[in-house]
């Protein structure tokens, strides 16, 4: 039986260096679960270190948590790579971490990146830089992901910085993408520079959440049959009834 399911797939903790430092995993499923998303995504910068965490907590909390990371390309493309479990979330870590630069991160200048337990205790700190981009091309980052049962979308595509329209000046053609996630306050309209081609992509609309606040202020209604990735490939390709209901930004429905 399908049921509507509330999504925010753009969710960062207090790893990402650009992210509060209240951003627990504890908090973060406590948050989620009071804005009444049923479906969340954890989507540090570069690395998966606090997702499995939050995923233990959601599944106490009956909350669905789908492990991921916003991966920044050699083009300086942000990109959410979502995974079905944790297995190839930690396989496609190692393989980021390997393609990261060899730079120290500076707290001062960047922020701190504290790995946490459940609690929000500090574990230890991430030294290497993650406000950067890897060694991998868009392509290369889809063709991967891929080979490790995940799916890409395109972050904020249409934003002024980090993103496909920024970066390319359009959505290639030949890219084959399930989706597209638009910034926030962004109508349902062709930006400029998109490929007509690419006006039919089916379009998210997420949090980015940097602070807990944010959490859930920007989601997705699906209809599907179980809380998945999956099944949210299915709604993408409009597969035996699933499919995206609306988008919802800062209260107002985008059908």
């Amino acid at each position: 039986m399908l049921k509507e399911y509330f999504a925010d797939l753009h969710i960062h903790t207090c790893l990402s260096p650009c992210a509060d430092l209240d951003l627990s995993p504890r908090e973060i499923v406590e948050r989620a679960k009071k804005e009444r998303l049923t479906i969340i995504a954890i989507t540090d910068h570069n690395t998966a270190q606090n997702v499995r965490v939050v995923m233990a907590l959601g599944e106490q909390r009956g909350l669905k948590v789908i492990p991921g990371m916003e991966v920044q390309t050699r083009e300086e493309i942000h990109l959410l790579t979502l995974f079905p479990d944790w297995p190839p979330t930690a396989a496609w870590e190692e393989e980021i971490y390997r393609r990261l630069p060899d730079m120290r991160n500076d707290p001062g200048i960047f922020g701190d990146q504290p790995v946490v337990d459940e609690e929000g205790n500090i574990l230890k700190f991430e030294e290497r830089m993650l406000l950067t981009s890897i060694d991998l091309s868009l392509e290369e980052v889809k063709q991967r992901v891929e080979q490790h049962g995940g799916l890409i979308i395109p972050s904020h595509f249409d934003k002024g910085s980090f993103s496909l329209i920024s970066q390319l000046g359009l959505i290639p053609q030949d890219l084959e993408l399930e989706a597209l996630e638009m910034s926030r306050k962004s109508p349902l309209r062709k930006p400029a520079g998109m490929a007509e081609a690419s006006s039919s992509l089916p379009r998210i609309i997420s949090s980015d959440a940097h602070r807990l606040e944010d959490i859930g202020s920007a989601y997705t209604v699906f209809l599907l049959g179980e809380p998945s990735l999956e099944e949210l490939r299915m709604a993408f390709r409009g597969q035996a009834g699933r499919r995206i209901v609306k988008r919802v930004d800062g209260g107002v429905i985008y059908l």
